[in-house]
């Protein structure tokens, strides 16, 4: 009796313990599953890849959904229109970006801080930090033709690797290396081609907040002259000191792991699933050697320019990003997976077609709900790189080789693996020169 009395006690303390620390939603919240106390919806996601989750719970309670992480709630914004609104029409109210549960969750899973600090980006620093960033991006020659020549110069180190190297390859640090020296060339140093494991001592020496190369400059640093991004801020330091300002070393120390991040790891996923969906359709690959090599005229690589004469291509790079990403606005997020797909706003919402960016005269016309870069006053402050550099990359690349997809490895398998972006599952290319294929 008295065990059977000491259990109806103990269940009766935890009834009464759940029921103080229930989680209640405010009055006009948005619905969404029951959260559990301490938990919230936590034991309702699949962490490792919640996408399908947050359709199924669009689909259950409407365009706009909400979910707790413990008691913190989260509210999703699942439409075109909705985002639009939000991030354009209502841009004050919706310009923060919070650190999120799942930045939290994929930092502790890869033992760093990476994604927390690269996230923080455009969390801690103020209008003032992002007006810098950009005015130094591009002196630096985001957008015009000096940035292309710089992007030209590192695929053509690619173009080197793969006709010394043709044959069957692991194309993740292919991809990850040319994005990431891109981006090195404006941050670190502007005058040479740094190898992708210098950034990535780098970044240990960030996290350690030890004095690294890019401090090293300091002593170097010419004032009025210089030569990266790391210089520019160090001058600007300079100015401001003793004013009160937000910069500081440890503030750089975050403004680069963010732009380092924004600028390699979309970039190269990206690159990534394009060459994936280019050897699963034969057909698109040839369709878009043919265009480049008409518009090419037998020049070594393609221009930025030549973009407005390669509709077909410009519309199946734009069909990669269609298929690929996904945006994170905590406590607002915005699930730019299902907007990238929303019946209505796509001729073939469901299927990888370069049609969805093809008029009825064949010409490039991008959809207005094609935003994988985000929309409004906090747009990613690298769009016009990325732009530049898929395009370069996959122009220069294809009138040079043949990409196909090898015969021991199976299916293509289009399943991401989440994170900050998707990434596809890793996977192996065949090249071929394309001399050797056309004998």
């Amino acid at each position: 009796i008295f065990h059977v009395g000491s259990l109806i006690l103990v269940w009766t303390c935890i009834f009464f313990v759940f029921l103080l620390i229930r989680i209640q939603r405010p009055k006009n919240f948005p619905p969404g599953p029951p959260p559990l106390p301490l938990f919230g919806n936590l034991l309702h996601v699949n962490m490792a890849n919640p996408l399908k989750d947050f359709e199924r719970f669009a689909e259950q309670y409407g365009n706009i959904f909400s979910l707790y992480t413990g008691s913190r709630p989260a509210v999703f914004l699942n439409s075109f229109e909705v985002i639009k609104e939000a991030l354009v029409t209502k841009a004050q109210d919706f310009s923060g970006r919070p650190l999120d549960f799942m930045i939290n969750h994929l930092s502790e899973n890869k033992g760093n801080s990476y994604y927390k600090l690269s996230y923080q980006l455009s969390n801690q620093i103020s209008l003032d930090h992002r007006r810098f960033a950009l005015m130094t991006l591009r002196n630096f020659g985001l957008g015009k033709q000096s940035m292309e020549e710089r992007i030209l110069e590192e695929i053509s180190h690619l173009v080197s690797d793969l006709d010394r190297n043709a044959g069957t390859v692991n194309p993740q640090n292919m991809f990850h290396n040319v994005a990431s020296n891109v981006i090195g060339l404006v941050l670190f140093r502007s005058q040479q081609h740094i190898p992708s494991e210098v950034h990535q001592d780098h970044y240990r020496d960030f996290k350690d907040h030890q004095w690294t190369m890019e401090y090293e400059v300091k002593k170097y640093c010419v004032s009025g002259e210089p030569r990266d991004l790391i210089d520019c801020y160090l001058d600007e330091l300079d100015k401001r000191k003793n004013d009160g300002s937000t910069f500081s070393e440890d503030q750089l120390i975050i403004d680069i792991l963010g732009l380092h991040f924004a600028g390699t790891d979309t970039t190269s996923n990206t690159l990534l699933t394009a060459f994936l969906y280019l050897m699963a359709h034969p057909e698109i690959q040839a369709k878009c050697q043919k265009e480049i090599d008409e518009v090419l005229e037998g020049k070594d690589h393609a221009s930025y320019e030549d973009r407005h004469n390669m509709p077909y291509t410009l519309a199946v790079i734009h069909e990669v990003q269609h298929t690929t990403l996904m945006g994170y606005r905590t406590v607002i997020i915005t699930n730019l997976t299902i907007i990238l797909k929303e019946e209505g706003q796509w001729k073939f919402p469901h299927e990888f077609n370069p049609d969805n960016f093809l008029n009825e005269q064949g010409q490039f016309e991008k959809p207005e709900a094609f935003i994988p870069f985000s929309t409004g006053p906090r747009v990613c402050l690298g769009e016009g790189l990325a732009r530049m550099e898929l395009f370069l990359v996959i122009a220069t690349l294809l009138p040079h080789f043949q990409f196909v997809w090898p015969n021991d490895a199976g299916d293509p398998d289009y399943t991401p693996v989440y994170g900050v972006t998707l990434t596809p599952k890793p996977y192996r290319m065949h090249i071929r020169r394309r001399e050797t294929v056309k004998q």
